[in-house]
């Protein structure tokens, strides 16, 4: 008899290892699932910026189209040498200038086959008059070689427009924490 009573008063060992065996595998389980929450975000937040670069794309394009037939959307003038018509190619620095471009909303009717609108606001674009230029691509010798430059170039040469156009997927005062995108380009007329 003295065997069964020692079976039955047990030390308690076996539940204190369990318990122990059950919050290791709890904290394992809430850690993965932390890193997948993880990757979740960083999936929506890749989509959310590759449609706002497919709207500045889209407002880039609608400019250059725009520009072709309208010269009046023309925001600045940035080719006089003035203080007034200074131009920063930063758009970081346009939030302090007071002037600031003139941003031209893109419209859908026109400029989408369909109202492509991700960030729940309309792409938007500036244009500056960056004046004339001489045509890098023009066959006169000069910019061809560093002959043409030392020593003259043969012929006339071409001077072409230039404007520079910077597209913004959305404002960013309109979309709270969305990803905005910007471009630049420059357009040769």
């Amino acid at each position: 008899m003295d065997w069964f009573s020692r079976k039955s008063a047990q030390s308690g060992i076996a539940l204190v290892i369990a318990l122990i065996l059950l919050l290791v595998i709890s904290l394992v389980g809430l850690a993965s699932i932390r890193g997948t929450t993880l990757q979740e975000k960083m999936s929506s937040n890749l989509h959310d910026r590759d449609l706002a670069f497919q709207a500045a794309e889209a407002a880039l394009r609608a400019a250059e189209r725009a520009l072709g037939s309208n010269s009046a959307i023309i925001a600045r003038e940035c080719f006089d040498d003035s203080a007034a018509n200074e131009c920063s190619a930063n758009p970081a620095e346009w939030a302090d200038d007071p002037q600031g471009p003139n941003w031209q909303d893109v419209d859908n009717a026109s400029d989408f086959s369909s109202s492509f609108q991700p960030n729940g606001a309309p792409p938007q674009y500036t244009i500056d008059d960056m004046g004339l230029w001489p045509d890098p691509t023009s066959s006169t010798g000069i910019n061809q070689s560093g002959a043409g430059t030392q020593y003259g170039a043969q012929g006339t040469t071409t001077t072409v427009h230039f404007y520079r156009v910077t597209a913004r997927s959305a404002d960013p005062t309109d979309v709270d924490d969305r990803a905005v995108v910007w471009l630049q380009g420059w357009v040769r007329l």
